[in-house]
């Protein structure tokens, strides 16, 4: 009867922090790096790897180079703009420099990234990448908050060394 109790417990807490105006600014820088992603993608297919737009035939090499491209210029933009505004207030994680927590950043963001590849993939042979791409950001958007909302920008935990000089006093 407990665990039940403390499942759902947890399940509200998850729903708090999923419901919240953090997600809100998440969801907001988000959106900016749909549009880097985006245009990176465009750019990289049009330009760079050129594509074929005869209908179901898809140049793969040329799609996942404009995707790794398109993927990292998107988790940069991201990166900065969540430290310095999604979770500014949490500001234990300045101590950390910037380039180890850009790395546990794109940890944290690696399954996001491997789920949209391959749900893009899926998809573009039935729709135009695009909105394939766009699909596949979108569903993997609450499961990239969470993991950063926890670990990358998590509150620091205190010491243990402070909490026993804490109780000694």
């Amino acid at each position: 009867m407990r665990s039940g109790f403390d499942i759902r417990i947890k399940l509200v807490s998850l729903l708090r922090r999923i419901f919240s105006m953090r997600f809100l600014k998440f969801g907001t820088v988000g959106v900016s790096g749909i549009v880097v992603n985006q245009g990176v993608l465009y750019l990289a297919q049009e330009y760079l790897f050129h594509v074929s737009h005869v209908p179901g035939e898809v140049n793969w090499l040329g799609l996942n180079l404009s995707l790794g491209l398109a993927i990292f210029f998107a988790t940069l933009n991201n990166f900065f703009w969540n430290r310095l505004w999604t979770w500014a207030d949490r500001m234990q994680h300045y101590e950390r420099p910037w380039a180890l927590q850009f790395g546990q950043y794109t940890l944290s963001c690696g399954v996001s990234i491997a789920l949209q590849i391959v749900f893009t993939n899926l998809l573009a042979p039935h729709i135009y990448y695009l909105i394939a791409n766009f699909f596949a950001i979108v569903f993997t958007s609450v499961l990239n908050f969470l993991l950063n909302d926890i670990w990358t920008f998590g509150r620091a935990k205190p010491e243990r060394s402070s909490i026993s000089k804490a109780g000694q006093d």
